[in-house]
């Protein structure tokens, strides 16, 4: 079905949603890479028009993926809540924006009607929506989860401590632990992308996590990213895993060139569970995306990279997961050019995977070739912290030396909670506090966290080099 919109004497026609949905998005260079943008700002507007007058029901009928060559799809309709989506049945996407930034709409009424959103229909709202509608909305809704501790509760902004390393060296690993745990980080969980995915190289990662947790019984959770099958294979070896990862898309084509299908990740989800090592909840799984990633695999239809990035989302909420993250700046300037479109990517991912019923955390990230720097970082930092970003990551000094971006440091953690007073989960600060790291009004002590932690500094100095 074609849409059209009129902007002074100038007509414009879209012969698709999917169309109209790509034409109506912020200025993206991967959009413009896949041949999809508006060729003008005034063609992006006239496509707003058009989508603003856009049923919701509208996304029911017209799927933009047949669902016959796409199991995204039909996750995605077999999953749609009709009761749940009754409130907003009659609206149009324009009139979805404005009830949204009501008054009378809150977090509770949010929490609702998640089963009831398609991905789309939040994709399409958000390409309405200015930054501030975003940060707004996406402020309203709280989305707690719970492993060892427990995520995403009101003025808690938790940190992924990461401390990656280029040869996976267990020294140089927990060196950078000890450094992160000093400044507050690690509570979202401590997880090591590995610099090899093979079996013996993996095991000693999973050891190393799970003697420190226990040695010093920090209430938090690991992960090492590898492949899902070699996390399945572990499991099945006795290897000691918390959390479950895997990269993951809004396309079935996506999903096979990581190596996945849904069945697959059911078999890893129900592995996960097996193991019963959640102390507070069972939510063991961990899953990251990026715009942008379709179009590098091919797997695209045309379709522009936001809205693939929120069918990601419906593929991670069949999961109960703990922790979502969009790796927004780390693929590069192809898909998301400079600051300022990493910055806009970023609110819109946070907003469409919080009102899934997502527990969304943003990587602050960029590569070197991309038109940013930490200044925009900073900004990003402030606005998700405002936006209530369930977790951000800690990185050595934000320079993953072994994946080679730029990210948040362990001081930018500090910072952003010092600055909106935002706190660590409950269980792990008061796990803070009994280390000494930090008092009971959760200000780090800045004279006795090295004493206080002499038994890590043991610890650290007792791994092989």
């Amino acid at each position: 079905m074609a849409y059209t919109s009129r902007i002074g004497v100038r007509g414009y026609r879209f012969e698709s949603l999917g169309e109209l949905l790509a034409k109506a998005s912020p200025e993206r260079s991967g959009d413009h890479l896949a041949g999809i943008a508006s060729a003008s700002a005034e063609e992006r507007m006239a496509a707003r028009l058009a989508l603003a007058e856009v049923p919701l029901l509208r996304f029911c009928e017209e799927l933009l993926i047949p669902a016959e060559d796409d199991e995204v799809t039909r996750l995605i309709c077999d999953r749609f809540d009709r009761a749940a989506f009754q409130p907003i049945a009659s609206l149009d996407v324009g009139a979805f924006r404005d009830w949204l930034l009501s008054d009378a709409v809150d977090g509770a009424v949010l929490n609702a009607l998640a089963p009831g959103l398609m991905p789309e229909m939040l994709a399409a709202v958000s390409k309405l929506m200015r930054n501030q509608d975003l940060v707004l909305t996406a402020r309203k809704v709280r989305v707690a989860t719970r492993f060892r501790n427990t995520l995403g509760g009101a003025g808690v902004l938790s940190v992924r401590l990461q401390p990656n390393h280029p040869t996976d060296d267990a020294r140089g690993v927990a060196a950078s632990i000890l450094d992160g745990l000093m400044f507050g980080c690690g509570d979202a969980c401590i997880g090591i992308n590995p610099a090899s995915d093979e079996p013996e190289r993996l095991a000693p990662l999973w050891r190393l996590l799970d003697e420190l947790i226990a040695r010093f019984e920090i209430p938090t959770q690991s992960c090492v990213l590898a492949h899902v099958t070699r996390q399945i294979a572990a499991i099945e070896a006795g290897l000691p895993l918390d959390l479950v990862f895997q990269s993951i898309g809004g396309t079935e084509g996506l999903n096979r060139s990581f190596g996945i299908d849904l069945a697959l990740l059911r078999e890893a989800h129900d592995a996960g569970r097996s193991l019963r090592r959640g102390a507070v909840g069972d939510n063991v799984m961990y899953f990251e995306t990026g715009q942008g990633s379709a179009l590098s695999a091919g797997a695209h239809h045309a379709i522009d990279q936001q809205t693939l990035e929120a069918r990601a989302y419906a593929v991670a909420r069949e999961f109960e997961p703990l922790l979502v993250n969009t790796v927004v700046g780390f693929i590069g300037p192809e898909y998301l050019y400079d600051g300022k479109q990493i910055l806009r990517a970023a609110l819109e991912d946070h907003f469409c995977g919080k009102l899934m019923g997502l527990p969304m955390g943003v990587d602050v990230c960029y590569t070197n070739h991309a038109e940013a720097d930490q200044d925009d970082m900073d900004t990003l930092l402030t606005v998700l912290g405002t936006a209530g970003v369930n977790y951000i990551m800690g990185v050595p000094g934000a320079d993953d030396v072994m994946l080679n971006y730029q990210s948040t440091s362990f001081h930018d953690a500090l910072y952003v909670r010092r600055a909106l007073g935002l706190r660590p989960a409950p269980e792990f600060e008061a796990w803070l506090e009994k280390q000494g790291i930090v008092d009971a009004t959760g200000t780090p002590i800045a004279d006795g966290r090295m004493a206080a932690l002499s038994d890590l500094r043991a610890f650290v100095d007792g791994r092989s080099a």
